[in-house]
């Protein structure tokens, strides 16, 4: 088959990789930049997170209603997510819109001028709250610290309560600028695209400020097994089991892959068969 990925750096130091499926009519893009709560201080816990919410609140020349009303009328469909070592925004959308598309994105990511913050902190601290009343998603916040701790690794991408109230706007800018350079961005685009044109288009893109590419700092599991258990008033038992694992580019991968269904699949594992219950229903999270 063919190889259609193509990998460029600009001369900024941004990457770009495209994938061409000709006979799509549609574009995947995303804008990533490597940064997530994993390079946090416990003074920024939640703020990589926060800076995600930002950039739909508006840019100088869009208010968060024109950036709606904008990809609303080109037919995309957009959004956003922070990792643990990412932050970025991504959009499905027409061929024939790839630049207009791209230019609002890159406005976005760049260029927020961080308007009704305080109004998003509230929002933030909401889905915080919110997030404490879902155990299936808590369990996982509690396997990661009880492997790695009080870490970056162990901390919950959300972030504390207490940091997102009260963190300045000035951290929040420099933090921003810090690490949203040219050399932590990737473009990443498929479907039908034209790669030297994605190319063109993210030279356009201008970071106020030119860094060193983040290399995130190695975290080691804490010594020995642990095990943590927290008790909730709910019908349901989420189990979660870790370890450490293999590398991402160990191709045994795959063969995890296939384990992780097996053990710890949806309905059709074989963890569910095992565990049903016609008077409980229960569920262990991976």
């Amino acid at each position: 088959m063919e190889e259609t990925a193509r990998l460029t750096e600009t001369a900024s130091g941004i990457r770009v990789i495209t994938e061409e499926v000709p006979l799509d009519r549609s574009v995947a893009l995303g804008l990533w930049v490597r940064t997530g709560s994993r390079d946090e201080t416990p003074a920024q816990a939640g703020v990589s997170h926060f800076l995600e919410h930002l950039p739909f609140k508006g840019t100088a020349n869009y208010s968060a209603i024109g950036i709606s009303e904008r990809f609303d009328g080109l037919g995309a469909a957009f959004n956003a997510a922070t990792g643990k070592e990412t932050t970025h925004l991504h959009a499905r959308f027409l061929d024939e819109h790839t630049g207009e598309v791209f230019d609002l994105m890159g406005e976005m990511l760049l260029e927020s001028t961080f308007p009704d913050i305080d109004s998003e902190r509230e929002v933030v601290l909401e889905e915080i709250a919110m997030y404490e009343d879902e155990p299936s998603d808590r369990v996982h916040d509690y396997l990661a610290d009880a492997i790695f701790g009080d870490t970056p690794l162990g901390r919950r991408i959300l972030g504390r309560a207490e940091v997102i109230a009260g963190i300045p706007v000035p951290d929040i800018a420099e933090y921003h600028r810090s690490r949203y350079t040219a050399e932590n961005i990737v473009v990443a685009a498929a479907g039908n695209v034209d790669h030297d044109r994605i190319v063109a288009l993210a030279e356009t893109l201008k970071p106020d400020h030119n860094g060193d590419r983040i290399a995130p700092d190695p975290v080691q599991p804490l010594p020995g097994g642990r095990l943590e258990f927290a008790v909730k008033d709910t019908e349901q038992y989420h189990i979660c089991f870790g370890a450490p694992g293999i590398n991402r580019a160990d191709d045994r991968r795959f063969a995890l892959s296939v384990l992780d269904s097996i053990l710890g699949g949806l309905s059709s594992s074989r963890r569910c068969h095992a565990m049903a219950s016609p008077s409980r229903s229960s569920s262990v999270a991976r």
